[in-house]
């Protein structure tokens, strides 16, 4: 594509942003739609959330995308939260509003649910568990009690956090243990347990046919949880699906339009084989 001075800029802000496969997503799905985007890094320091935004309202940045370490704190810095941010109090997507103001969304945890229904898998009456209670954990507590699941238990090595995350799902989350594994629809790993290594959350031999299993995971794309799901013949859900569908929640926002997600999902993959050759 051609740049020009009427190109909309979009971009990420995290420290450290160089392994970010956003700008592969969102480059790849802008130029497949026509639209005249461009989406880069950007290196923020810890603790300059707020110049970053100062500097989207000065150079007119069309929309950001927000990770580690910012979410919390653009979420103090914005003018308006809409109300999954709020509940959660973590952004990982700035709106530029026509009046100038800077609206803060969370797309992460209705990424996820809709990575489950281009699975086939519908949240709601579906009892789920989910382990680990950090930023990624509570997105997808949050998101599939508002999708309308009907327990949504947390597993977690400190009982305390795990309660605390529970909560955000109200009256029909609760704090577990791994005895719920057997009576869950759905099962979400939302540690880092499995990444670059086979370490799981829990001993797969707890799972059975009948249920779905989730990774938040996607480096390796196949953890060694999801192949062990996989033998007992259950449903598994990998974690590039919430990447590319939060992604395509934020091209929406920003543009009005859902992006075409197997553009996406493409466009990741073959990032991801590119770093395995350097590798």
């Amino acid at each position: 594509m051609t740049i020009t001075g009427a190109t909309c800029v979009a971009g990420v802000i995290g420290w450290p942003v160089h392994h970010s496969l956003s700008p592969a997503l969102h480059n790849a799905a802008f130029a497949a739609a026509g639209t005249d985007w461009v989406y880069a890094a950007f290196e923020v320091a810890p603790g300059c959330a707020g110049e970053a935004l100062h500097a989207m309202r000065t150079l007119g940045l069309a929309g950001l995308s927000v990770t580690m370490p910012h979410k919390l704190a653009v979420a103090d810095a914005v003018d308006v939260l809409a109300p999954a941010a709020a509940a959660l109090r973590s952004v990982n997507t700035v709106v530029h509003l026509p009046d100038g103001r800077l609206e803060g969304h969370s797309t992460d945890g209705a990424g996820f649910v809709a990575s489950l229904a281009e699975a086939n898998v519908a949240v709601a009456g579906r009892s789920v568990v989910v382990f680990g209670a950090g930023a990624a954990a509570r997105s997808v507590i949050d998101a599939v009690a508002r999708a309308g699941a009907a327990t949504v238990t947390v597993v977690n090595r400190t009982t305390e956090r795990g309660e605390q995350a529970a909560a955000l799902a109200g009256p029909v989350g609760r704090a577990g243990g791994f005895d719920d594994i057997a009576a869950a629809d759905i099962v979400v790993n939302a540690t880092s347990l499995g990444m670059d290594d086979e370490s799981t959350p829990f001993d797969p031999k707890l799972l059975a046919a009948h249920q779905i299993v989730a990774d938040l995971v996607y480096h390796p794309l196949e953890t060694a949880l999801l192949v062990a799901a996989r033998a007992v013949g259950a449903i598994t859900v990998d974690g590039l699906g919430m990447l590319v569908h939060q992604a395509a929640l934020q091209q929406e926002l920003w543009l009005g339009v859902r992006p075409d997600t197997a553009v996406m999902r493409a466009a990741a993959l073959r990032e991801l084989d590119s770093r395995r050759r350097i590798a």
